[in-house]
């Protein structure tokens, strides 16, 4: 007779499955089960209440996904009087009723229907703006297509996702970022091409108050913000009451120096601040408003560095530069270098700060490194630009274009040109060559290049022989800053070489010799 039973409950099943969801029904024996609740969405909890049942006997809950594919849920033993109370909670599913039967060990059985609908589940439940949020949705049609999901803002929504399609147990999973949204609970909601809204079960994420520190060139979130004291800072904040007002920026506790914010309908707002002078280290940066409380929003943690500042940060040889440090440690010996060389020395305030100034040192034009580092071994850099002007070109003056110097070879000239100005100061080069050919070097084969002259003149330390000489002069400043060479000028050493004028002494004393003797011997022969 055990397989009558069976019969019967597969009729109960058939029963049931086009029953109003709601209502229990009873088996012949007497048997019946209620359900509480009776509806609801996957991975709802139900209690099963049963009645009349073979006392003190087992009894089995199965759960069927459909009218032959049962899934067993719970066993429970019932009373003395043959009832029992067990709970399971409602396996995936897609939407519509479902059967809730219950056998004992005597074939007793009952079943109801579980109506199961559509709904949704959010993770997390809140957080702040741009949290990334996972919507699942249960209990949609099998298969179901074109599920919409929506976010509400204050009445109106923002589509977050379209066109998702549920699998055969009317599942489906999408994860979007919470958009600007003001302080509080908001409905998340979907509907597809056989769920309406007002079928799904929405679920509500709460906004809470949050900020940020972004990068302001790429508008992208900075993780582990950082900068140096006077630094130029851009705050976010969202999840504020819409419109909130007397919002202000905490740092370390103490409230910057700034405009008082007032977020926007959505609750968000952006505002700059400079990094408050205090030593190296990381600080607690938060905010507060009208009706945001410090203790709403999780704190960030910034990390002051050491950085200093040149003013000024770019001139010639000899500006006097002052290096203002801030962010070092308290009260600690800075060392301050150009180029690697020691050039001043300093102690920082309770604060980590300093200001020192020294004389910018001849050096090679354009960016020269300033470094300074505190005892405690923190360091920070600088970029001094050193000017790269060349100074003007001066005016030869002596010798003259084309003047001889010397009566003979083997002169030692000495050679004269006009001043010229710059603010690095100026040394000049000195090229002499017996060929005109100027390049942007100087002459392509000098015989004599003098460099690092100061003054306007100077006197060869070598003699020239006899010849045709041509000399240029080129102003050098103390930025290593070449000016262009003057035009050549040319002299002519010496009225006649060494040989002809020996030549020519030879010659005269031979003459003089010659006349002597004549006038002597003729003397002798008169008399």
């Amino acid at each position: 007779m055990r397989w009558l039973s069976r019969l019967l409950v597969i009729f109960v099943i058939c029963f049931v499955a086009i029953a109003p969801p709601t209502t229990p029904t009873q088996a012949a024996d007497g048997a019946s089960i209620t359900l509480s609740p009776s509806s609801g969405i996957p991975g709802t909890d139900v209690t099963v209440y049963g009645y009349n049942f073979t006392a003190n006997k087992w009894v089995d809950i199965y759960y069927y996904l459909d009218v032959t594919d049962d899934t067993w849920v719970a066993e429970v033993k019932a009373d003395s009087d043959g009832d029992f109370q067990v709970d399971f909670t409602i396996p995936e599913n897609y939407k519509g009723p479902h059967t809730v039967l219950a056998v004992d060990q005597e074939d007793k059985s009952a079943s109801m229907n579980f109506n199961v609908k559509p709904g949704l589940t959010v993770s997390p439940e809140e957080g702040p703006v741009g949290t990334n949020v996972t919507v699942e949705g249960r209990g949609f049609a099998e298969d179901e297509e074109d599920i919409e999901l929506r976010y509400y803002l204050d009445g109106n929504y923002e589509t977050v996702a379209e066109n998702i399609t549920a699998d055969e147990d009317g599942r489906w999973e999408k994860s979007f970022l919470i958009p600007p949204s003001a302080k509080g609970n908001h409905k998340i909601d979907a509907r597809g091409d056989e769920s309406s809204l007002a079928q799904v079960k929405d679920a509500t994420f709460e906004a809470t108050p949050g900020i940020g520190i972004i990068d302001e060139s790429s508008g992208s979130a900075i993780d582990e913000p950082s900068g140096s004291v006077g630094e130029s800072i851009m705050m976010t904040g969202s999840g504020f009451a819409a419109n909130e007002r007397d919002i202000s920026i905490l740092f370390a506790g103490e409230e910057v120096e700034m405009e008082i914010i007032r977020a926007d309908a959505a609750g968000y707002w952006e505002e700059s601040f400079e990094v408050p002078e205090m030593p190296i280290g990381t600080y607690s940066v938060t905010a507060e408003g009208e009706q945001t409380r410090q203790g709403d929003i999780n704190a960030l943690s910034f990390e002051i560095e050491p950085g200093i500042v040149l003013s000024p940060n770019e001139g010639h040889v000899g500006t006097n530069m002052t290096v203002a440090g801030r962010g070092f440690a308290a009260n600690k010996n800075v060392v301050i270098k150009y180029e690697g060389n020691q050039k001043a020395t300093a102690t920082t305030d309770n604060k980590g700060s300093f200001d020192v100034s020294f004389i910018v040192p001849e050096s090679q034009h354009g960016g020269r490194l300033v470094t300074a580092g505190d005892a405690a071994g923190n360091n920070a850099t600088a970029i001094f630009t050193l000017e790269s002007d060349p100074p003007p070109i001066p005016t030869l003056s002596s010798p003259p274009d084309g003047d001889r110097v010397g009566f003979i070879g083997r002169v030692r000239p000495t050679f004269q040109w006009s001043e010229v100005f710059d603010d690095s100061g100026v040394y000049y080069s000195l090229q002499i060559a017996t060929s005109d050919n100027v390049t942007a070097s100087g002459f392509a084969d000098p015989v004599v290049s003098v460099t690092d002259i100061v003054g306007t003149n100077y006197t060869l330390e070598k003699t020239l022989s006899y010849g045709t000489y041509y000399w240029i002069v080129q102003a050098v400043d103390g930025a290593a800053n070449a000016g262009n060479w003057t035009a050549a000028y040319s002299f002519r050493a010496g009225l006649l070489p060494l040989w002809a004028f020996i030549l020519i002494i030879v010659a005269i004393v031979v003459a003089i010799g010659a006349l002597v003797y004549f006038l002597v011997m003729r003397r002798r022969i008169y008399y």
